[in-house]
């Protein structure tokens, strides 16, 4: 008995600790992982990145202004013509040492680029809404995890309280077979039955607590908290399904409102941009440019130097550089369609397999609550029969099988049916922002 006090008093605070903290509604759960959950402020972080990057390419239109200042001594050989010579002297070798003082500023602007600029300025707006899209998309997942978290963790604790009554029916039927042996009515083979009936029940409802413990950690992480912080949930009810739209309608809703689906049409957006951008890099470049600055041997220098105009920068030759960009972009134009192509397929499956997967799990309440109806009516009188001596052991605990097996299909189809329509909702996009 000492070494299981330890464990026993240690599970007895795990449950006061659980039991501690309030017990948290869907919305609670959803407000937490909207809060909390890591991967909402990548999304975010990455939304910023994208923002700083349209800033970035639009800073070309600005013009390009550099201070300078600098000192350096110097001392170079001296090539003169030969035959030169100075009256009195001798012609030096060397020049210097000599220092050198320089302070400026420099100012550079681009005229006219054919585009590239604008093309670039587009794309990086595109890769934003992109991102923003992509944001969207991960706070529906998000979402979507915490609602599945949360059905999972109210059905494991209803599986649980299916097994409790399980057990509570096997010690029953026990004690009731006990009676009937100490009567001399059943052999002591029924006892035993019973007793390896009651300790695969004890290892039922074990099993059960320990899948509550482990779906309550998978919510835990939905919500962007550790797996082994305590939590208890308010279940839902289930209620009936709402008017089902037709499939036609459902599937131009998800094409309509996935953000999977602006993200990726972005992206043909950005990708075309390039292209474009690509084909201006070709071009000519009108340029203006302008310096002031001062050139000394002294520290303050004094001998001022200034210049001013215009250069053309025309591409010759670059080992094919501009033509193959062209071509990646032209092929990254390429994927990014067929992706986009390929993204509205898989949304038209998802929508298909969410709406059937609805359905299913709407009917299997039905079929499952009249199975439980007809199992408890039918251990009912399997009972009074057995005690009439008129139905073996055997009898007792296949009913009673059959009514726990129902009772679980019941449990299970009603959390499955939230969660499938969780799925709908994500699939038609109406959980989207």
């Amino acid at each position: 008995m000492k070494t299981l006090a330890l464990p026993v008093l240690c599970a007895l605070g795990a449950l006061g600790l659980a039991a501690a903290e309030p017990p948290l509604s869907l919305d609670d759960c959803l407000a937490l992982a909207n809060s909390r959950h890591p991967a909402l402020a990548a999304s975010q972080a990455g939304v910023a990145a994208a923002t700083e990057a349209v800033g970035e390419a639009r800073a070309p239109y600005l013009p390009q202004v550099d201070l300078s200042a600098g000192y350096h001594r110097w001392q170079k050989r001296a090539f003169l013509p030969s035959g030169l010579s100075l009256p009195g002297r001798t012609i030096p070798d060397l020049i210097g040492p000599l220092n050198d003082w320089t302070g400026g500023v420099t100012g550079r602007y681009t005229l006219y680029d054919f585009g590239e600029r604008g093309a670039n300025v587009s794309a990086a707006i595109a890769r934003r809404a992109a991102a923003e899209a992509e944001a969207d998309t991960t706070r529906a997942d998000v979402r979507w995890s915490v609602q599945t978290a949360f059905f999972g963790l109210a059905a494991a604790q209803e599986l649980a309280t299916v097994a409790d009554q399980n057990l509570a029916r096997t010690e029953r039927h026990l004690r009731m077979v006990e009676a009937r042996r100490q009567a001399g009515a059943v052999s002591p083979a029924d006892v035993l039955r019973l007793e390896a009936e009651v300790a695969a029940a004890r290892l039922q409802v074990i099993s059960a607590q320990s899948q509550v413990r482990v779906a309550g950690g998978r919510l835990n992480t939905m919500m962007g908290r550790a797996a082994e912080t305590p939590v208890a949930i308010t279940p839902p009810t289930v209620a009936p399904p709402p008017p089902q739209e037709d499939l036609g309608q459902a599937v131009e809703h998800a094409l309509a409102r996935r953000p999977e689906l602006q993200s990726a049409a972005k992206r043909v957006t950005a990708a075309k941009a390039g292209v474009e951008g690509a084909r201006a890099s070709r071009a000519a470049k009108v340029r203006a440019d302008a310096a002031y600055g001062w050139n000394d041997t002294a520290w303050t220098p004094e001998t001022r130097e200034w210049q001013a105009g215009l250069s053309v920068d025309v591409p010759v030759f670059d080992g094919g550089t501009r033509r193959s960009r062209i071509s990646r972009s032209r092929a990254e134009l390429a994927r990014e369609e067929a992706n986009l192509e390929n993204r509205r397929l898989q949304v038209r499956q998802e929508v298909w397999a969410a709406m059937s997967e609805v359905d299913r799990t709407w009917a299997s309440i039905a079929a499952n609550e009249a199975g439980v109806k007809a199992s408890s009516e039918s251990l009912r009188v399997t009972q009074e029969r057995y005690q009439n001596g008129a139905a073996v052991v055997t009898d007792l605990l296949d009913t009673q099988t059959a009514l726990t097996r129902a009772e679980a299909g019941l449990a299970a189809a009603r959390w499955d049916y939230l969660a499938a329509r969780a799925a709908y909702d994500r699939a038609t996009g109406a959980t989207s922002p």
